[in-house]
């Protein structure tokens, strides 16, 4: 027997908003996250533009020795689980007697790393570091922490898979819930924002090296469009059957009914369109819809000059001219690990509240983004279905497909 996945749960914890309300806010207004940070040019970054994320204070929620293995991934997602938490009536007594998995996507420690080896380096000894340090420096460190903090006791593992992480993260939960072997999983994506995460891309030459006006920088399919804006936070959905959501009179943001995914198996860094193509046909056939069904894509589109290129005409292929498309990369920069995740809460926000929020900043199209209805303007629209995309270095893909909920 296959189960129905529905979302009970929604939190995030970005650049746009420390929470739900003030993120709906900015992705009506079409509010940039994007700040001009002076330390980066100081510490050798071409590029000096990036999402901004407050460092949350979790003194109020979590205790000395809770906090003590946390690192900036672990902290933001601390705060949009907190939040999925509480809006998916969760609490610790029942998950403690019940079991509910974590998959979370994360993609680096950089932060944590270099302020460990930095210790040593000062100490001259491995044994002052501290032992928090280690929870903080492994790529498993959200799930290490919000499952201990949570007393999760069904699947717990982390999905590294670039800029794919958090949308896949979502898709393996619901292929395990589907086939009946969770519940109820928590998943999500975090992303670090300190410098020493960026470094490498920002030499790459991936970044857009715009001075003037931080909130245009990012320019998702505008032909004028020279690169991405590093950003980060976390997100967290919470999905589970069905039969749970009901029997715990949960509230129910969406159902999850296509998840495609596929590996370019091609260059390591650049887009492939054979690839996207296949994933995103292979969602919509699970899902059993046609074009027509779709009624919004929030695409991955980051503002480079040949990934928004290629996703333009992935869609085009696969879905047409009509449907309403937007990057909401334009007003939060590119989240990386997290982006599949707050993506996907971004447009549930969007669909339970009938609009489409802007891809700002496209002010003139190009051969291949003039192909498809890309959205400038906040615009009311009733969306029951919307698809997600996120694609990722080495080539790894994933589309997932949300529809509203009816029984």
């Amino acid at each position: 027997m296959e189960h129905r996945v529905v979302i009970t749960g929604i939190g995030a914890y970005s650049c746009l908003g420390e929470n739900l309300d003030m993120i709906l806010e900015s992705l009506q207004l079409g509010r940039s996250g994007v700040i001009y940070d002076e330390e980066r040019k100081k510490f050798g970054y071409r590029s000096c533009f990036t999402g901004m994320v407050a460092e949350p204070e979790l003194n109020p929620f979590l205790s000395r020795r809770q906090r003590a293995g946390m690192h900036q991934p672990a902290r933001f997602a601390f705060m949009s689980t907190r939040q999925a938490m509480e809006i998916s009536g969760l609490d610790a007594d029942f998950l403690n007697k019940t079991e509910t998995g974590i998959i979370f996507g994360n993609d680096s420690t950089a932060g944590a790393i270099v302020e460990t080896n930095d210790k040593v380096r000062l100490k001259k000894d491995t044994t002052l570091i501290g032992s928090g340090d280690i929870f903080q420096n492994m790529n498993s460190t959200v799930n290490m922490n919000l499952s201990t903090i949570y007393k999760l006791k069904g699947m717990n593992f982390t999905i590294s898979a670039a800029c794919s992480s958090g949308s896949h993260s979502i898709g393996m939960g619901y292929l395990l819930i589907k086939q009946g072997l969770q519940e109820r999983v928590v998943c999500g994506g975090a992303q670090e924002i300190n410098m020493f995460a960026m470094s490498s891309f920002d030499g790459l030459g991936a970044f857009s090296v715009r001075e003037d006006v931080p909130s245009k920088a990012s320019r998702p399919f505008d032909r004028d469009r020279d690169g991405l804006v590093p950003s980060g936070g976390a997100a967290t959905v919470i999905i589970e059957s069905l039969e749970s959501a009901l029997k715990r009179n949960a509230p129910i943001f969406g159902e999850i009914v296509g998840f495609g995914f596929s590996s370019n198996g091609d260059h390591i860094s650049n887009p492939n369109f054979d690839g996207q193509f296949r994933s995103l046909n292979m969602a919509m056939k699970q899902a059993d819809l046609t074009p027509a069904d779709i009624d919004y894509v929030n695409a991955h589109a980051t503002s480079t000059p040949i990934g928004d290129s290629t996703e333009a005409e992935a869609i085009f292929s696969v879905l047409g001219s009509k449907v309403p498309v937007s990057s909401t990369k334009s007003m939060t920069g590119h989240e990386c690990w997290m982006a599949g995740a707050s993506e996907i809460v971004y447009s549930l926000l969007m669909m339970n509240n009938n609009f489409v929020a802007p891809n700002i900043n496209f002010e003139n199209p190009d051969e291949h983004s003039a192909k498809i209805n890309i959205i400038p303007n906040y615009m009311e629209h009733q969306i029951d279905c919307f698809l997600s995309n996120s694609f990722g270095f080495g080539g790894t893909n994933s589309s997932l497909i949300i529809k509203k909920f009816k029984k």
